[in-house]
């Protein structure tokens, strides 16, 4: 019998005797075995299903019951076709059934403020941070009740790389943002999991420790790597770095970061009226 420690071991290559006598079923197994999605059959998900899916996801946790998030469901053609052809390496936004856009959302709040005649008295950095918070929330339960009647699912950062097109097209008012774009469909095959930095990297006790994180990147690169050797072709940037021998996760994310992304960020959250100080 599959167990949760079987699970673990998939997810992060390391042998593990947590959840050795926990059966490979139920929710834990379920979030274990997430992965994403970029291949989607033709078949429509219907409207009923799609409303139980935002009906789970806004069950998240909210900062203060605030209930900062929102979620735009794109389906006027051309407006899909609009945002395709932003993102022409990314072939799933066209083939999945359904593509959403997450938004953190700090107008309600301060329309409810309005209407019931009181200050908002929160105009700084905080609220966006509340906000993002608020739309990760619903994000990841969305995906998790996505998921668990097997929809595929793949979240797409890059529409932030077209935040200012992407929000004019969608007609965000001051105060929205978006969070992400949202593929959603059955799935055309099983997928694949990806192989996570372990937990001992990111788990601290009593204060922050990254001193042990260089061997530990060596032995994530090895283990990762064997699993699945990123192709020579894929390599980024070779014409500035080369090609490396060994280009494993570590060099990868290294070189992809290395190059400024989105630094008009900041520009176009005050251009929606926040304040970031």
């Amino acid at each position: 019998m599959k167990t949760l420690a079987d699970l673990i071991e998939d997810r992060f290559g390391l042998k593990t005797r947590a959840g050795a006598d926990m059966p490979a079923e139920g929710e834990l197994a379920n979030i274990l075995s997430h992965r994403s999605h970029r291949r989607f059959k033709p078949d429509p998900v219907e409207d009923d299903l799609l409303e139980v899916l935002m009906s789970a996801a806004f069950s998240a946790p909210a900062k203060s019951d605030l209930q900062q998030s929102g979620i735009v469901i794109v389906r006027d053609p051309e407006k899909r076709k609009t945002i395709e052809a932003l993102m022409p390496a990314m072939p799933w936004i066209a083939e999945a059934p359904v593509f959403m856009v997450f938004l953190g959302d700090n107008l309600r709040i301060r329309r409810v403020s309005e209407l019931r005649g009181k200050p908002f008295g929160n105009d700084h950095l905080d609220s966006v941070l509340n906000a993002a918070v608020d739309a990760g929330l619903v994000l990841m339960n969305f995906i998790r009740a996505a998921e668990s009647v097997g929809l595929g699912c793949c979240p797409i950062s890059v529409v932030r790389n077209h935040i200012e097109t992407v929000s004019e097209l969608l007609e965000l008012p001051e105060h929205v943002f978006p969070l992400c774009g949202f593929c959603l469909g059955w799935p055309a095959g099983a997928g694949h999991i990806s192989l996570r930095l372990p937990p001992r990297v990111m788990v601290h006790t009593d204060r922050y420790d990254d001193s042990g994180l260089e061997a530990e990147l060596d032995g994530y690169d090895a283990r990762r790597s064997a699993r699945y050797r990123i192709p020579d072709e894929k390599q980024r940037l070779v014409a500035e770095y080369g090609l490396a021998q060994d280009y494993g996760w570590s060099e990868d994310k290294a070189r992809q970061v290395s190059k400024p992304e989105r630094t008009q960020l900041a520009k176009y959250l005050r251009d929606q009226g926040f304040k970031l100080e």
